[in-house]
């Protein structure tokens, strides 16, 4: 069994500790955007749900992830696309755990995220391995940052309207932009109060997740308003429905538009883009990155 699965103490050691903030403090600075690589560990993510449900192609496919150009990966035992349902924590560990292990084992030194918005998945992905935690509620498990802070970890804060089954139905804001950044800097309030350093609290628009077309295209545009806060920021923009909707590209034929969305990223001191396909989307930002510098 895992470590962490059996539900008893957790057994994290200042080594574990140390390792791990090693690991995020040489994230910063980069010229380019980092890349984040997607791990779905599920039979019903809208992308690729179900190619990777067995934990040794998981593992070897964040370990090619890695290889094709991502800085770190991210590890998610449950969908969170439009409509799906929750999945019990013992379930979710039972996915993620073992892909951990495995790619700890592989990749000492990697960076990996694990995609959840449960804390005890999380103090057991921690025990495991895993460095960081990507939470689509934005900490609203009460224990989730206190977890965070004392791990030495770090958190991406996302806006979600709702819950999976209900984004959707209620996409209408005043002011998206002004709501979901006002949103984001009072959860990255609470997660400095819970002892998280500011460069350990990265933030997130939620692409996708309970916003329409205009509101995701001027999410993306506001992203330096965002990047100002002061935190890291994170976008994921990869293969959205909205892509399909505005160009008519099916899921696998998105990579185009998925380029075009991250354009707002170049240039932004320290900025997350979390993508499936690394090796197109690190070529795309290290040219644009110099085209960028070029023009001064």
């Amino acid at each position: 069994m895992p470590r962490g699965q059996s539900g008893g103490a957790q057994t994290v050691t200042r080594a574990d500790h140390s390792a791990r903030e090693r690991r995020l403090d040489r994230l910063w600075p980069q010229p380019r955007p980092l890349i984040m690589g997607v791990v779905n560990c599920t039979p019903d993510s809208f992308s690729d749900g179900g190619r990777t449900l067995a934990p040794e192609l998981a593992a070897r496919h964040a370990a090619r992830l890695l290889d094709e150009g991502a800085d770190l990966v991210d590890i998610g035992g449950e969908s969170t696309r439009p409509g799906a349902a929750p999945v019990p924590a013992a379930e979710e560990m039972r996915r993620v755990l073992p892909v951990v292990e495995a790619l700890r084992a592989l990749r000492p030194e990697a960076l990996l995220s694990v995609d959840t918005r449960k804390s005890a998945v999380a103090a057991a992905a921690f025990e495991a391995g895993a460095d960081l935690v990507n939470d689509v509620t934005a900490g609203s498990d009460p224990a989730m940052l206190p977890l965070v802070a004392e791990a030495g970890a770090a958190v991406v804060l996302m806006h979600m309207r709702g819950a999976p089954q209900t984004m959707q139905r209620d996409v209408a804001y005043l002011d998206v932009v002004a709501e979901v950044h006002a949103f984001l800097r009072a959860r990255a309030a609470a997660a400095t109060a819970a002892g998280l350093a500011c460069e350990r609290v990265w933030l997130d628009p939620g692409i996708g997740f309970g916003k329409d077309d205009a509101g995701n295209l001027a999410l993306l545009a506001a992203l330096p308003d965002l990047a100002a806060a002061g935190h890291p920021v994170v976008i994921g923009p990869s293969r959205k429905s909205f892509i399909g909707r505005l160009t008519g590209a099916a899921v696998g034929e998105r990579l185009p538009g998925t380029l075009a969305a991250l354009v707002p990223a170049v240039g932004l001191p320290r900025v997350v883009v979390r993508v499936h396909e690394p090796a197109p989307v690190r070529q795309f930002l290290e040219l644009a990155t110099r085209l960028r510098e070029a023009a001064g």
